[in-house]
């Protein structure tokens, strides 16, 4: 029998997506009347996350104090365990002044839909200064090069919170109609499947052999009955790879090199945050709502620039995450690379007898630079039928500059 851990802070999960279509269809043509609002696409990405049940217990945006709280202990004001804010920052709320139900418009969609509904419990403002700390606490930097820090301190001064009602998964169910995912399909998914064991890993990049063998490694070490690959379709920083081809070169990874019905290729909707060690938590939360029993954090785990320790993301789960606030369980990856001792990847503490010449290591933008000039990355490094799509991708890139 399929006993999934519990959804983060409930029994059940609780999305937010308005499903019975009469109702929905109610919905949008109330929308029509209501005062709107054209929200951030970090606030229109939280929306789809709670429609989809990622944000399960969550019913809406988090006012002030919530957010205060929340980057300062990770908790909001009532005590949920809750690693980053959840909120919805306006830089005008003139349109939306005394209203009590708003319709709230998708900023990444032509025309800008309604993307829900929100009874307004409040509109409060924050500083500067309070928003320069809440930065400080979650990115752990207030530099606007950070991408995160720049979104966020550029959104809004106004907290416009109140419980809502999603009527769209914006583009990213029309985009990706094959790799999006809710919260509640791919629980579904794990009980048809008679998975139990299920461990989750988070990509924002295309996987290369480190990342294949690293869910290699984590399947075999924890007995799992299966692997998410569960990779954000969102908003990312310039010159990382977009969602399609990320999500084509997996799907042929996956296909060529891992047994079937061992692997489940998922995506989610949700503009990245590099936030580092914050991230990793909330991809806990939100892969424990998906019904994962254990989520891969390595090195730099949602990180950017220099921002992070290479294990901050780590060490964040003994430092500041209390005993039984997550049922969902951390596998810790070392450094991975390719042994030539020993033909094949490796996690580098497991290998204390090799020097630096037995590791064949390369850099990120080592590999950037060979897949744009048409050069195929060593074999131990890149299957080659992921490097094709890669190379593909780049030498397009480079046709069109």
């Amino acid at each position: 029998m399929v006993a999934l851990v519990k959804p983060h802070g409930a029994d059940a999960l609780t999305p937010l997506y308005v499903a019975d279509e009469a109702a929905r269809v109610a919905l949008q043509k109330e929308a029509e009347s209501l005062p709107s609002v054209v929200i951030s696409s970090a606030a229109a990405a939280n929306a789809v996350m709670m429609g989809a049940g990622y944000f399960t217990p969550l019913t809406g945006y988090m006012n002030k104090a919530d957010m205060l709280s929340v980057a300062e202990n990770l908790t909001t004001a009532n005590g949920l365990f809750w690693p980053v804010p959840i909120v919805n920052m306006l830089k005008d709320v003139s349109a939306i002044k005394d209203a009590k139900r708003i319709a709230l418009r998708d900023p990444n969609v032509d025309g800008q839909p309604v993307i829900a509904v929100m009874d307004v419990a409040a509109i409060e403002e924050a500083t500067d200064a309070e928003l320069e700390a809440v930065a400080e606490q979650v990115f752990a930097t207030t530099d606007k090069q950070h991408p995160g820090v720049a979104n966020f301190l550029a959104a809004g001064n106004f907290i416009v919170s109140g419980d809502i009602q999603v009527l769209s998964y914006s583009y990213f169910a029309d985009d990706f109609p094959d790799t999006f995912r809710t919260a509640v399909s791919i629980r579904n998914e794990f009980v048809e499947r008679g998975w139990n064991n299920v461990v989750a890993f988070q990509t924002r990049n295309p996987m290369h052999r480190a990342h294949e063998e690293l869910c290699r490694m984590a399947q075999e070490a924890l007995n799992a009955d299966g692997i998410l690959i569960h990779m954000l379709l969102g908003k990312l920083k310039a010159g990382d790879i977009p969602a399609d081809v990320r999500d084509a070169s997996i799907r042929k990874m996956v296909e060529v090199y891992f047994p079937p019905n061992t692997v489940m290729i998922t995506g989610y909707g949700f503009d990245m945050l590099y936030a580092g060690p914050r991230e990793a938590v909330l991809h806990a939360v939100f892969r424990q709502n998906c019904g994962c029993s254990h989520l891969i954090v390595g090195r730099d785990h949602a990180g950017v620039g220099d921002y992070y320790g290479a294990f901050d993301a780590q060490t964040i789960f003994q430092d500041k995450v209390p005993a039984g606030a997550l049922e969902i369980k951390i596998f810790e990856a070392d450094h991975t690379a390719y042994s030539k001792k020993l033909d094949r990847v490796v996690m580098m503490r497991d290998v204390p007898d090799h020097t630096k010449d037995d590791f064949v290591l390369l850099s990120g933008t080592k590999v950037r630079e060979m897949l744009g000039q048409g050069i195929a990355p060593p074999p131990e490094f890149s299957r080659p039928e992921v490097a094709q799509i890669l190379m593909d991708y780049y030498q397009a890139l480079d046709a069109g500059k």
